[in-house]
């Protein structure tokens, strides 16, 4: 799917190829998920009951797995014996039936699964006045939730087995009164420090996700603020592994957001270790595993450690190809967005930019695949990152091409990137030679970040430069490259100005014009040099 779009204020036109839209229908985007052993489970399941309506879901089943897109005319001609409502319905009983059928396939995997399991097979015993049969499920039930931390289970099974005590007499009712409200309580207070600690981690990356790293001294003061106040108390004295690994998220999203990224390294690290000295845990809570793995690639990455990047870059890799990972389109998905990003950030970090390019294609097409999987943050953010793939390599033009994507993405996700990308898009032009669009373009980006607060003294200093070379004769901007370069990087050691230095390698590009080489050239030799010095 094509489509043209104008930059606001450009008056230049250039095509933008997006991923084609997708149904939103729920049971399309269900079917389309499934695997041939899901689909096959599915056929055999439905298969015991050979009722018509069965019969009919199962028709529908092939209809709807038949097609491209969604499209519910071509569905009522392929199924003529249905008419519009019925429709609806059968959909609604086949989109029940796929759930029903894909938790019998899973449940030997899911440990959630397996508990709610457990609770239900107490819950019919109890109601069958089964109570002894029932309690001895609730309590091989507790010991597996224990075993695996799985606190939040514990309310349920207590809760059935208090009513079991308290309205049916048993011959363990002299000792388990005051037991199970001990119990009770316990369980309720870990849950509560484990809400409070998620609530802390999911709020800081929510900032993260919506507004990037820290702008200004108000920034930090109101992320400092936030973090004081919602922090529990006592937080580092709790051993539990749900408050530790809550509380490594959130001094990791809390480093991140201020740029901290020594102390943004350390947490991950904190945080990757505390599942590998509880391995039990890598299984039970493996999508957390692989993010933390994730965020110490970018605390490496930030770092330039180039040696522990490749080392938990290769723990990445290894992981991706356990069975806990293929038998899970989550983990899969998670995994492949994660490395993707690992590889292009490699190619950031050693310039190799133009070997950097043979891993978009492949990318893209694992994308549109998985595009029913995929988050719009995540999207985003490979967007940008193809666009410096090719800013780097030279290739302006398709550099401008993945640009418009991100500034013509209505989810108001990332301001940051927002910000970025128009400037990013503003130097793309620079070096195409544009003239003619570079003073109303660098008056629409310098609205657009100053609008979003985005604007710091290096940003500040490149719209100054840019309006400035624009005039200058071409042989004559040496020169005034050189005293950029040197103006910039003045702010190298400023916390809160080297924020530009995270979504763009402003220093490197300067010095390929002082030194008349490639942008990858200069970032390739920072490569080297840091090499030789390890």
């Amino acid at each position: 799917m094509e489509n043209v779009e104008t930059f606001a204020g450009s008056g230049f036109q250039r095509k933008l190829f997006m991923m084609p839209n997708r149904s939103n229908d729920i049971l399309f985007q269900l079917i389309k998920s499934l695997e041939k052993a899901e689909k096959r489970h599915f056929k055999l399941y439905i298969k015991r009951s050979s009722g018509k309506e069965e019969l009919k879901i199962v028709r529908l089943f092939d209809a709807i797995d038949k097609l491209k897109d969604y499209d519910e005319k071509i569905l009522l001609k392929r199924m003529d014996d249905v008419t519009k409502p019925q429709l609806a319905n059968l959909k609604t009983h086949l989109y029940k039936q796929i759930l029903a059928s894909l938790r019998l396939l899973k449940s030997d995997e899911s440990l959630d699964l397996q508990l709610n399991e457990q609770f239900d097979y107490a819950h019919i015993l109890y109601k069958k006045g089964l109570f002894m049969q029932s309690l001895r499920i609730i309590d091989r039930a507790k010991e597996i939730a224990r075993t695996n931390q799985k606190f939040n289970f514990l309310p349920q099974l207590i809760a059935l087995e208090k009513r079991i005590e308290g309205l049916h007499i048993t011959r363990h009712i002299h000792t388990r009164a005051d037991a199970l409200s001990i119990e009770a309580n316990e369980v309720n207070m870990h849950i509560d420090k484990v809400a409070r600690l998620s609530n802390l981690a999911l709020q800081l990356f929510s900032w993260f996700v919506q507004h990037g790293h820290s702008r200004d001294e108000y920034d930090e003061k109101d992320i400092r603020k936030f973090m004081t106040q919602n922090l529990p108390s006592g937080a580092w004295k709790e051993t539990g592994f749900y408050e530790r690994m809550y509380l490594c998220q959130s001094y990791t999203w809390y480093a991140f957001i201020r740029q901290d990224f020594l102390q943004y390294y350390r947490y991950t690290q904190k945080w990757v270790d505390l599942f590998h000295e509880q391995p039990l845990m890598i299984r039970v809570e493996t999508g957390h595993y692989i993010k933390g793995i994730h965020n110490l690639l970018n605390a490496h990455f930030d770092l330039r450690n180039h040696r522990q990047f490749e080392k938990t870059l290769k723990l990445m890799e290894t992981f991706s190809q356990s069975e806990r990972v293929k038998e899970n389109d989550n983990f899969r998905i998670q995994l492949f967005i994660y490395s993707s990003q690992a590889r292009i950030n490699q190619h950031f970090m050693q310039g190799t930019f133009k070997e950097g390019l043979s891993l978009v294609p492949s990318i893209e097409k694992d994308l549109e695949e998985n595009e029913i999987f995929l988050d719009s943050h995540r999207v985003l953010v490979l967007n940008y990152k193809f666009a410096m793939l090719y800013f780097g390599s030279g290739d302006f033009n398709t550099c401008i091409d993945y640009l418009q994507k991100i500034i013509y993405d209505k989810n108001n996700l990332r301001y940051d990137l927002q910000c970025y990308a128009r400037l990013v898009h503003l130097l793309a032009h620079y070096e195409l030679g544009n003239d003619i669009l570079m003073e109303s373009l660098t008056k629409s980006v310098f609205r657009f970040m100053a609008k979003m607060k985005n604007l710091t003294a290096i940003e500040e200093a490149m719209f100054k430069f840019l309006r400035h070379s624009i005039t200058i004769p071409t042989r004559q901007l040496k020169p005034e490259f050189e005293k950029f370069l040197q103006q910039i990087k003045h702010f190298e050691t400023n916390r809160f100005q080297t924020r530009a230095f995270a979504y763009l390698d402003i220093i490197s590009w300067v010095e390929g014009k002082v030194y008349n080489k490639p942008m990858g050239a200069i970032v390739h030799e920072k490569y080297l040099a840091s090499k030789r010095k390890v």
